[in-house]
């Protein structure tokens, strides 16, 4: 028998993760699911959720010195019985949340849908976007009372996708074919343009200067409409 591998033993426990990328963080183990384990920062004093695809390596460690007079708050803002990847993003559906992607590609919005291996996210300053759920390094979910950018409710109008939604990412990719898109927030020239074609997990996309780009589907992390 298979022996499922859990860190309820360090909960409670100062710990150093390393996520992929070679970005560490530093906090309190504050709940772990099979997929998902949950710290709290107290340096920043936000929650992080992090899928534990991304975790490079996980130990207990010394407290930091600004750590050491701080008690993380007793009440997490998702509260569930049993966590998981999944359970974690449908409980955040209509938060005000921090989805860190890759890179410096972080973004705040509210997560509106939840599919197979996606979500749409919107936000306000790169409208309706579709996140694939392998590419989430971690999600920081914000106070109740709290609005990206201290916008009100007439400034933050939450639009519904008018693209119909697919149940997976790549679907959804074929059904953008030849419309303008942005791939992984635009950070390269070369993933802005017209979305040719979507076979065979390989994605065709045309530049503004008429080059013809091919990428493989697998690490796309993001998808908008400009």
């Amino acid at each position: 028998m298979m022996m499922l591998i859990d860190f309820q033993d360090l909960v409670g426990k100062y710990i150093e993760v390393e996520i992929s990328g070679g970005v560490f963080h530093k906090g309190t183990l504050i709940d772990a699911g099979l997929d998902i384990i949950v710290i709290h920062d107290g340096r920043t004093n936000s929650f992080l959720y992090i899928p534990f695809v991304h975790v490079q390596r996980l130990k207990e460690t010394s407290i930091e010195v600004e750590d050491k007079s701080y008690d993380p708050p007793s009440e997490k803002p998702i509260e569930i019985d049993a966590i998981s990847y999944r359970k974690i993003l449908m409980t955040a559906k209509g938060l005000f949340v921090k989805v860190y992607v890759t890179g410096n590609y972080s973004i705040h919005g509210y997560l509106t849908s939840i599919l197979n291996d996606y979500f749409v996210f919107h936000s306000p300053v790169y409208k309706s976007m579709f996140i694939s759920m392998n590419h989430v390094k971690w999600l920081i979910p914000y106070p109740s009372n709290t609005t990206p950018y201290s916008l009100n409710n007439q400034n933050l109008p939450l639009k519904p996708v008018s693209t119909p939604l697919a149940r997976s990412f790549d679907e959804q990719l074929k059904k953008l074919e030849n419309q303008l898109v942005i791939l992984d927030g635009g950070d390269n020239p070369e993933k802005i343009g017209l979305l040719q074609k979507v076979r065979n997990n390989k994605v065709t996309l045309i530049t503004a200067e008429g080059e013809t780009v091919y990428r493989n589907l697998e690490h796309i992390k993001s998808i908008q409409l400009p």
